[in-house]
């Protein structure tokens, strides 16, 4: 069973209205926990977060299928991007369950007040998403690092030269292609 589109649409619109203090206590949190890093600015971070908040909202509305191809590809620059930061693949999968957390905070409260088989489907439903997502993301970090064992053999790549032009390149990407399926969704 799919979530009805009204049921979907609501938690669209909750996590919209929502947007920036997601963004603001994921990026507080994942800053926090292990700081910053030479080759990626705190900016550059929360814009990615950014991004993955605005899609995360995007597949729960009418143009999910379209999003979430969009969400995969930004799940897995997050994981490039993580391996540019030094993490490690746990870590990466850490972050990406903060926010699983912070949408089960900010939820809660509209899921419970749904019908049992649309609220279940509907968490079922983030679950899946956020879950591929983060398959994807070690996806990207574990292509990073073996592009970097390859090419750099192993030795990273200072933050004003290629590494942070190619994490503004994909993002530039992705946003466009959002601003795009946001103009066709009318």
């Amino acid at each position: 069973m799919r979530p009805s589109q009204p049921t979907l649409l609501a938690v669209s619109r909750a996590l919209a209205t929502q947007r920036d203090t997601l963004v603001q206590e994921w990026t507080r949190w994942i800053l926090a926990r292990v700081g910053t890093t030479a080759t990626v600015r705190p900016e550059m971070l929360e814009r990615q977060v950014c991004l993955l908040v605005d899609l995360l909202i995007e597949t729960a509305g009418p143009m999910r299928r379209a999003a979430l191809e969009l969400w995969l590809l930004a799940s897995e620059g997050y994981g490039r991007t993580a391996a540019e930061r030094g993490l490690a693949a746990g870590e990466v999968v850490e972050e990406l369950q903060h926010l699983r957390e912070l949408l089960i905070r900010r939820l809660s409260e509209l899921i419970a007040a749904l019908p049992a088989r649309a609220s279940m489907t509907t968490v079922l439903r983030l679950n899946r998403i956020l879950d591929s997502g983060i398959t994807h993301a070690v996806v990207g970090y574990t292509d990073a690092l073996v592009e970097t064992l390859f090419a750099q053999r192993g030795v990273p790549v200072g933050a004003s030269g290629p590494v942070e032009d190619e994490i503004i390149e994909r993002l530039t990407q992705v946003e466009a292609e959002l601003a795009q399926l946001r103009r066709a969704a009318g």
